[in-house]
C-alpha cells in the first residue's frame, strides 16, 4: 500500500481499485437465498455490473439499489447482469431485496474476503467503499468507479455501459 502525506504530516491511504483491463478475481459467495454464486456463474449471461456497498437499509445504499432497480429493465435488455456485494447476512439481503423489490442478486460477504480481493475495504479495515465494476464474460474489468457518497457516478457508469452494450 502506498502512502502519501497530508500537509499536516498525517499519512493518507492512497485510493486503489482493480485496474481497467485486469482480470477480476474469481469468487463464490452466498446470495440472498443462501445459494452459492460464483463470478463465473454470474457471467454466464453476459457482462456483469458488480457493485459493492456498505450496508442494507442505509440511505445512500438504498438510493443506489433503487436507482439500479429502476434501470434493471434496460440492463437486462442489453444483456447485462447485476449483483451487489456487502457484509450483511443473506437473510438481511433477502429483507432488503423484498422491501425495495430489487430484481437482482445480493451477495453476502461477512468475512469481507471478496471486498478485500476487489480492493474496496474501508479505511483502516472498517466498512466498505462504494464501488462499481463492469466485468466482461472473459473476467476483464472494462470500467470502474469508486465514489463513496456520489451515487450519481455509479449510475453514470451503468448508463455508459447501457449505451455501449446497446450497439
Amino acid at each position: 500500500m502506498l502512502a502519501r502525506y497530508h500537509r499536516y504530516s498525517s499519512p493518507i491511504r492512497e485510493v486503489h481499485m482493480l485496474g481497467i483491463g485486469t482480470r477480476a478475481p474469481e469468487f463464490t459467495l452466498p446470495d440472498q437465498d443462501g445459494r452459492d454464486m460464483s463470478l463465473t456463474s454470474l457471467l454466464n449471461r453476459g457482462s456483469l455490473i458488480l457493485y459493492f456497498y456498505p450496508a442494507d437499509f442505509t440511505p445512500g445504499c438504498t438510493r443506489q439499489a433503487c436507482a439500479i432497480r429502476d434501470l434493471h429493465g434496460e440492463i437486462l435488455r442489453v444483456g447485462l447482469t447485476v449483483a451487489g456485494v456487502s457484509p450483511q447476512s443473506s437473510a438481511r439481503h433477502l429483507e432488503f431485496r423484498e422491501h425495495y423489490n430489487l430484481p437482482f442478486t445480493l451477495l453476502s460477504d461477512p468475512e469481507k474476503s471478496v471486498i478485500r480481493m476487489y480492493d474496496v475495504n474501508g479505511l483502516l479495515g472498517f466498512g466498505v467503499r462504494r464501488a462499481t465494476y463492469l466485468i466482461d464474460p472473459a473476467r476483464h474489468i472494462r470500467a470502474a468507479v469508486l465514489a463513496d457518497f456520489r451515487i450519481g457516478r455509479h449510475t453514470a457508469l451503468i448508463r455508459r455501459a447501457l449505451a455501449t452494450s446497446a450497439h
